[in-house]
């Protein structure tokens, strides 16, 4: 595999949704945000980190253990970006439920999860987002 294949940058589609989530996050007080070290999922970061003025912090998918226990000591408000394969995973670490992978070809879902006290609540949203 080329390098490009393991790194791919995002298409003129992906450019789209990421703007898109860049205004579905817009009314929302992030402190922080956090993407793995991928161009897709920086560039997928990105417009949501530029309206907030924050820089993107990123974390190891391979320790997806540790960065939930940082999330969860940092009590902020967090957009993370990161794959099929890790974000349900680090949801359910959030959350004490137990997540699989989703296929990769899905680019819609967002996961929220809210923590207060000991109450911890996992929503999956699916986005209304469509790119021609």
């Amino acid at each position: 595999m080329s390098e490009n294949q393991l790194d791919p940058p995002l298409t003129t589609c992906g450019i789209e949704r990421s703007e898109y989530i860049g205004s579905y996050f817009e009314d929302i007080n992030i402190k922080n945000v956090y993407s793995t070290n991928y161009l897709r999922t920086i560039k997928t970061a990105t417009p949501t980190a530029s309206s907030k003025k924050i820089i993107i912090q990123y974390y190891d998918s391979n320790n997806l253990k540790l960065f939930s226990e940082q999330l969860l000591n940092s009590k902020q408000n967090s957009l993370v970006v990161g794959h099929s394969n890790t974000t349900p995973i680090l949801a359910g670490l959030l959350t004490g439920k137990d997540m699989k992978p989703f296929n990769e070809d899905i680019y819609n879902r967002i996961y929220k999860v809210i923590i207060s006290q000991n109450n911890m609540k996992l929503f999956v949203f699916e986005t209304s987002f469509d790119c021609n």
